[in-house]
């Protein structure tokens, strides 16, 4: 790191709220890879960031140092037959939409190298939940990523030490110092990931309500067009759509019970949460087309639903598995290896009435506080405990019946989530209106 510039003096700029340079920003960005910028220093920038904002300029450079912060891959040389494509979801409770998505994708042609992170805040991590498979490798050599890529067309992995190093660092920074919603920082964490991984096309679900990081649909909006320009820009069609988080996805909240909801969707897609089967579908509805694997957006709803139905992406998904280390039974017999908790009961509502509303923030705050998800970095987590079998908006619950069922490591934690769900869980005597699942959709 050279002596031009002094990291607290690029901090005060930006702090008093002045654009800096291409190499001001590179320069930033090499303090964070190399380690010459402070723990302090790293969580001040974000704050400054979080709180000034950048330009488009700004946040295109940001993005794009990132991304060279390590190794770009390239797929050329391993001759794909179709498409390199990938989704990132901006995080939810009970979002296990990827799971299902890449090999739903991949059974339909496309190649997915899915490179995914931890939780966040309040929110679920992709990663989080494979940990809890035996054997599950996120952290494959390149050479076995590419490999598996190439032979069942999807994987999902975390990020490599090789690739963007720099977000790996501030991806940990921001959880950990209420930096999480930045715009500036949100875009250029998911993009740096995404362009290191030598993507022809990205999909982006930025959800919207009380359980998203983008809480206001204007922060959504914003986050949608600042992504889809960047990455555009970068030479990465991208399309986002917004979605709404106004409520659970899917009927389980955990790592090990997602899981577990995950291969039942893809062995019994007819008995699947209706909400989680139309988002992940129209998701890989979008992957297909945007790629150019589908001929229009119809075709491709035709072509996922198919590669759902008839056990495609179930047979990717075990493939996948397999290929970084779990079982090979993992479909068959998931009880047999997924963590299950010791004490596993329901959680009854105090009245009768409509589900009308949940605070989803709340519930995902409640699972952080069972260990389900981390305060900080480097919490561990406990993959055995969540909540399962969750009422849906619009479900009439009588009083005494189950709102979802715990699944908890001791008497102290089922008596806190008695405590806390029924309180999250807004029941009214006539039914609400349920937002749609899809509220926009924006591409540069």
């Amino acid at each position: 790191m050279t002596s031009i510039y002094l990291p607290q003096e690029l901090i005060r700029k930006k702090r008093d709220g002045l654009a800096l340079t291409d190499a001001e920003i590179t320069f930033m960005v090499k303090g964070i890879t190399n380690g010459q910028l402070s723990d302090a220093q790293l969580g001040a920038f974000a704050m400054v960031v979080f709180q000034q904002g950048m330009t488009m300029a700004e946040r295109i450079t940001l993005t794009q140092q990132m991304m060279h912060s390590g190794k770009v891959l390239s797929w050329q040389h391993i001759g794909l037959n179709g498409p390199v494509v990938d989704k990132h979801s901006t995080g939810g409770v009970g979002d296990k939409v990827s799971l299902m998505l890449g090999p739903i994708v991949a059974a339909c042609g496309a190649y997915v190298p899915m490179i995914s992170g931890r939780g966040l805040g309040h929110t679920g991590g992709t990663l989080d939940k494979f940990d809890s498979i035996p054997g599950y490798n996120a952290y494959p050599n390149e050479d076995v990523f590419q490999s598996l890529v190439k032979r069942v067309g999807c994987a999902i992995i975390g990020q490599t030490a090789e690739l963007a190093p720099a977000d790996q660092r501030l991806y940990a920074t921001r959880d950990v110092t209420a930096t999480v919603e930045s715009i500036d920082l949100i875009t250029a964490s998911i993009l740096s990931k995404k362009l290191a991984a030598g993507l022809d096309a990205l999909v982006m679900d930025v959800k919207t309500g009380n359980g998203a990081f983008a809480a206001e649909m204007t922060m959504a909006q914003e986050l949608s067009r600042s992504i889809s320009q960047v990455a555009t820009g970068a030479g990465v069609p991208t399309r986002c759509l917004i979605t709404d988080m106004n409520q659970v996805l899917g009927r389980n909240v955990g790592n090990a019970v997602e899981i577990a909801e995950c291969i039942d969707f893809l062995l019994n897609p007819a008995q699947a949460d209706p909400r989680l089967l139309d988002i992940t579908l129209e998701l890989a509805a979008h992957m297909l087309d945007i790629s150019g694997a589908a001929e229009s957006l119809d075709i491709a709803r035709t072509k996922a639903t198919a590669a759902l139905n008839e056990g495609y992406a179930a047979q990717v998904f075990a493939d996948m598995v397999v290929g970084l280390g779990g079982p090979s039974d993992l479909l068959e017999k998931p009880a047999l290896y997924l963590p299950q908790a010791p004490i596993i009961k329901p959680i009854f509502a105090l009245q009768s009435g409509y589900v009308s509303a949940m605070d989803v923030r709340g519930i995902g705050l409640s699972l952080v506080n069972l260990k389900a998800g981390r305060s900080k970095a480097d919490d561990p987590i406990d993959y055995a405990v969540g909540l399962s079998k969750m009422v849906q908006m619009g479900d009439y619950i009588e009083q005494g019946q189950a709102l979802a069922v715990a699944h908890v490591r001791n008497v102290d934690q089922l008596s806190l989530v008695k405590q806390q769900l029924p309180h999250l869980i807004q029941l009214n005597a006539h039914a609400s209106a349920i937002d749609p699942l899809v509220k926009e959709l924006y591409q540069a």
